[in-house]
């Protein structure tokens, strides 16, 4: 598997980042116990969860997503991730998880005082409110890398609120740049294209033309999914890839500068201060 991340995001509140660009399967294991409820969501491909040692499977597909819940029994992660196949799995305890809806409780058939002791499951397909906030998860977990807990709690959050609030997607329907799948992937693809390229990515016009999306919907767009535009999204990777290449050592300002794609180091001096408030060198000196 090229990937796999285990996030701890709080007390009984985990999340799991799992892509595997290989062809053959990649087995996730991990013991949960029964005060755990489980959403597992498959952006892309597919997986098998095995149960009672693999006495049963059950198979989910590309834009679904499990809910799990038994207070009864333990429900331990056996899940195969097939080949070219990407999952999100967030796993909150049921007690922390009631805290979050404790108003809103009675809303929720799980949660409801006559049923909160009886197992729950159920399989759905994966809206396109959700589907933004899990491409936003997976592609934006390596951007603000002091702040990944934070930022996939609260997408988590999001995703809750999402499951549970009706109508949300009637209203979405209503968004004229709510993209579809084939949008988001594109989006993706500008976001791949300009981390490559980053010492000299291309314009805008450029990039649109290499994804194949208008410049306004690639704006628009990248900025539905991303939060930001797109070379702001740029500079914010450059800044913070600069500080893993000043910590590293390896690298005098000069040398970064030039690396990041700077025509001179005070542009990339200038550029660092406006962000972390302190020059390279004094940011060096920090560290060391």
């Amino acid at each position: 598997m090229k990937s796999q991340k285990d996030i701890f995001l709080g007390e009984n509140f985990f999340c799991i980042l799992a892509e595997n660009q290989e062809l053959h399967n990649k087995e996730i294991s991990r013991d949960v116990d029964s005060a755990y409820i489980q959403f597992h969501f498959v952006l892309r491909g597919s997986i098998n969860f095995l149960f009672n040692d693999g006495a049963y499977q059950l198979d989910i597909e590309e834009r679904k997503y499990l809910m799990l819940y038994n207070p009864m029994r333990d429900l331990p992660l056996n899940i195969n991730v097939n080949g070219q196949s990407t999952l999100i799995s967030i796993l909150i305890s049921i007690d922390k998880f009631h805290q979050l809806f404790s108003e809103d409780s009675h809303n929720i058939t799980f949660l409801s005082k006559d049923n909160i002791n009886q197992r729950y499951y159920n399989e759905n397909k994966i809206s396109k409110s959700i589907s933004i906030v899990l491409n936003q998860m997976l592609n934006d977990y390596d951007v603000n890398i002091s702040n990944n807990s934070l930022y996939l709690k609260a997408k988590a959050y999001e995703l809750f609120s999402l499951i549970f609030q009706k109508d949300i997607d009637k209203e979405i329907e209503k968004c004229p740049f709510i993209m579809n799948d084939n949008h988001i992937m594109k989006i993706k693809l500008a976001k791949d294209i300009i981390i490559a390229e980053y010492d000299n990515p291309p314009t805008l016009v450029e990039l649109s033309k290499k994804i194949d999306l208008s410049l306004k919907k690639l704006k628009q767009g990248f900025k539905e999914v991303y939060g930001s535009p797109v070379f702001q999204y740029l500079l914010e990777y450059k800044m913070n890839l600069s500080k893993q290449l000043l910590a590293g050592g390896n690298y005098n300002v000069n040398e970064v500068s030039m690396k990041l794609g700077y025509s001179t180091a005070s542009h990339f001096i200038a550029a660092f201060k406006r962000r972390f408030g302190i020059t390279p060198k004094q940011y060096i000196m920090h560290k060391s």
